[in-house]
């Protein structure tokens, strides 16, 4: 379990287990990584690599007071997969976590 801090100065904590293909994953409202840990597990042992982060303002991750909008929480998705230079990644999202994956593709 690890952080990165995104241009705007924002730790965000992440889980990243296992390789492969990545698949990343991005949790609900007000949720946290943990909410995927099923879904990781299933996919960790069929040979995938898998990642959920904590949005900013959630879980582990800095609470932030500003700046918590879509485009945002996109922005962050986006500097995560860069940070970890991931290639052709299957993001899945749920609920607010899927308005942040759409906002990033």
């Amino acid at each position: 379990m690890s952080t990165f801090t995104t241009k705007e100065g924002v730790e965000i904590f992440y889980k990243d287990w296992g390789k492969g293909q990545p698949v990343v994953f991005s949790h609900g409202w007000p949720l946290s990584a943990d909410a995927w840990d099923a879904q990781m597990m299933f996919f960790l042992e069929k040979g995938y690599r898998v990642i959920a982060h904590d949005r900013r303002g959630h879980g582990r991750s800095a609470q932030t007071f500003e700046n918590n909008t879509m485009d945002q929480y996109a922005d962050d998705l986006a500097q995560l997969i860069e940070h970890l230079d991931l290639k052709e990644a299957i993001v899945v999202g749920h609920s607010t976590g899927g308005g942040e994956v759409t906002r990033y593709l």
